[in-house]
């Protein structure tokens, strides 16, 4: 425990040098933040445009009824909640983590007296993805209060967020383990793009993956990798009644974490042994 304050140290200035960085060229960083904020918002305008043509979406779901437009956006929040803290702490660093192998930086990494994993996985802090987190907090406050049908206690309010640091867990697993992959596979440099692919099928509520191939998906990207868990299972804390079918999916969700933590852990000290310093 005598550790955690030292961490804690550490992790501020981190934070502190990224943003004066990023302040060194402020018009890249005012760039970079507008970029974001337009990305976020044209698809927004894409939902936007679908719910003029429906009032509903995924309705006959197996996974159990369908979405509305004030639910569907407690939801599209929530996925951005998440992904932009992800993106903000860890994604960066995780794809250059490949680029530190190649230049042989990480040999000087491993000779600092603080747990390598921690040390690579908050280096550098993106705070331009800030403009994503404001605008789902925008997007949270105006669609929340319009949710039917759903009795908002302290208990889900705490439920949803201690939720939503189990989806930023896992999506922080997967870049671990595909940042490790580096070590392996020499310049891993399309992991944002594999990122991206791969947490796409978390960006939707589970109600859509339906027929044959639906329903293979959904088992895929929820039992084997847990991504579909990382949106559904908070957001519904928030926009949907808690009916007894979703229990198993928030005690998934814990065991899940977990599991996806541990693993990742592994794998990262696997790489770490599997690598040959560049002055070898």
């Amino acid at each position: 425990m005598s550790q955690v304050p030292s961490y804690l140290r550490v992790f501020r200035t981190f934070a502190r040098n990224s943003l004066v960085r990023d302040m060194m060229f402020p018009a890249n960083f005012i760039i970079e933040t507008i970029s974001s904020f337009g990305w976020v918002m044209m698809n927004i305008g894409f939902y936007l445009l679908i719910f003029e043509y429906t009032e509903q979406i995924g309705a006959g779901g197996s996974a159990g009824g369908a979405w509305d437009k004030h639910q569907f956006f407690v939801f599209i929040a929530t996925s951005m909640f998440i992904n932009s803290i992800v993106q903000m702490f860890f994604m960066t660093n995780a794809d250059e983590f490949s680029e530190l192998i190649r230049t042989g930086g990480l040999d000087f990494v491993l000779l600092k007296p603080i747990d390598t994993q921690f040390l690579i996985s908050l280096r550098r802090i993106e705070w331009a993805s800030m403009a994503n987190f404001l605008v789902a907090a925008a997007l949270m406050t105006y669609a929340l209060p319009r949710v039917q049908g759903v009795d908002l206690t302290a208990w889900r309010l705490i439920l949803y967020l201690v939720y939503v640091l189990f989806g930023i867990a896992i999506l922080y697993s997967l870049t671990i383990v595909l940042a490790a992959a580096s070590v392996w596979l020499g310049r891993n440099t399309s992991i944002y793009d594999f990122w991206f692919y791969i947490t796409t099928f978390s960006r939707y509520p589970m109600e859509i993956y339906q027929g044959p191939l639906g329903d293979w998906l959904q088992r895929i990207f929820t039992f084997v990798l847990p991504i579909l868990i990382v949106v559904n299972v908070p957001a519904r804390m928030l926009a949907k009644p808690l009916e007894p079918e979703y229990a198993y999916l928030a005690l998934f969700a814990v065991a899940a974490t977990l599991a996806s933590l541990v693993a990742s852990r592994w794998v990262f000290q696997r790489a770490l042994m599997s690598y040959r310093s560049a002055s070898s």
